[in-house]
């Protein structure tokens, strides 16, 4: 259990020990279905850690040339790749550092696929399909909302797919369950299923959240296993993200200040939800804080938390505490790993937290320590 007396504020922390119970899951899913299960860098790309995500699975996901550069680097394999949009200027790093790559639209696949053919190790090239269905509920997530940029919709292919074409992929989930990938698969079967004896592999996307104590790992398993049983043929992808580090680290953060207006209590944080939460503002959704009353309780002391940015809306509430709070006090935010790191900001010019490893023999081990040379830079 990590001690957070020996933790500044602000910081991140992983913990070792909860990250390779989900790694556990994951490969044990893995090796009873025989699919392959490879880690999305937009959710988790914390490469200092990936010695012992190596140790369980051995791919990734790539959305962009850095990404596929650091599956490359990191990851010690090339990237399965997909992007909406590839560029003459990226594609060249894209085809180095890539063994599989899907194209967003069929305008896409035209213009790079010949570019493919000439690379000294085998590309296989893929589609992004959309199966116009989804039951992700916040639009902003919804891969599949009417109109959506993401995907070729089945009135667009005709009955035979492009010469070249060796996958499909669709991606409708998000942080979802077995049974929303059972009713997909349903979708994707009726919309395209003429293609699956056509190609050698499925990449069923990310969303999966298999770590989540509520998922039905059994299900899953009889779905991949029954699936498999009918197209022989194709090799079967899974690219959760968010799944692999699912509970498995906190941010850290400390009041500075309490602020009080009109009978609300602010307690203003070290940190910035819209620097370095920001998935809270955004979906939005209330973090779980330890130690507190998610709601707030009558009788006890009441805080909505607010961030170090001049943002107006830098603030999520209401939280009730069993004491006051003061100054100094840590607040802890629970499951903070995946989507946060890697989409973190420095509006305003604030600092980063730093990244540590609380590692299975109860040690703290620094990722990271930022500082002003990090944001001068970043800004020329």
């Amino acid at each position: 259990m990590i001690d957070f007396a020996q933790i500044p504020s602000p910081a991140y922390v992983l913990d070792e020990a909860l990250l390779r119970r989900n790694l556990f899951l994951i490969r044990s899913v893995k090796e009873r279905t025989g699919i392959n299960i490879i880690l999305a860098f937009k959710a988790f790309a914390l490469w200092k850690s990936f010695p012992i995500i190596k140790e369980y699975i051995d791919y990734s996901t790539a959305s962009s040339p850095w990404e596929a550069q650091l599956a490359m680097e990191e990851m010690g394999n090339k990237a399965h790749t997909y992007s909406p949009a590839y560029t003459e200027k990226d594609f060249p790093v894209i085809k180095a550092c890539s063994s599989h790559i899907t194209f967003n639209s069929l305008a896409q696949f035209r213009r790079f696929y010949k570019d493919t053919l000439h690379h000294p190790t085998p590309i296989s090239c893929g589609l992004r399909i959309n199966p116009e269905y989804s039951e992700v509920a916040t639009d902003l997530y919804n891969p599949a909302a009417p109109g959506s940029r993401l995907g070729i919709v089945r009135e667009e292919l005709e009955d035979q797919l492009p010469e070249g074409v060796e996958g499909l992929h669709f991606h409708t989930l998000c942080e979802s369950s077995s049974y929303a990938l059972e009713h997909t698969l349903e979708r994707v079967e009726a919309t395209f299923g003429d293609f699956l004896p056509q190609i050698q592999w499925l990449n069923m996307g990310g969303g999966h959240l298999i770590t989540h104590n509520d998922y039905d790992v059994e299900h899953l398993i009889r779905i991949l296993q029954t699936f498999q049983k009918k197209y022989p043929n194709l090799e079967i992808i899974l690219e959760p993200g968010a799944a692999f580090v699912w509970q498995t680290g906190v941010l850290v953060a400390s009041v500075v200040d309490i602020v009080r207006n009109k009978g609300i209590q602010t307690a203003i944080l070290d940190i910035s939800f819209t620097c370095h939460a920001p998935d809270c503002l955004e979906m939005p959704y209330k973090p779980v804080i330890r130690g507190a009353y998610q709601e707030p309780v009558t009788g006890k002391p009441t805080y909505r938390l607010g961030g170090n940015s001049c943002l107006s809306g830098d603030f999520i509430g209401d939280w009730s505490f069993d004491t006051e709070l003061q100054p100094g006090d840590k607040i802890v935010f629970e499951d903070m790993i995946h989507y946060t790191i890697v989409k973190t900001t420095m509006f305003n010019g604030i600092s980063h937290p730093d990244v540590y490893l609380w590692k299975a023999d109860d040690s703290l081990e620094v990722y990271r320590r930022f500082t002003y040379e990090d944001y001068k830079h970043r800004m020329c």
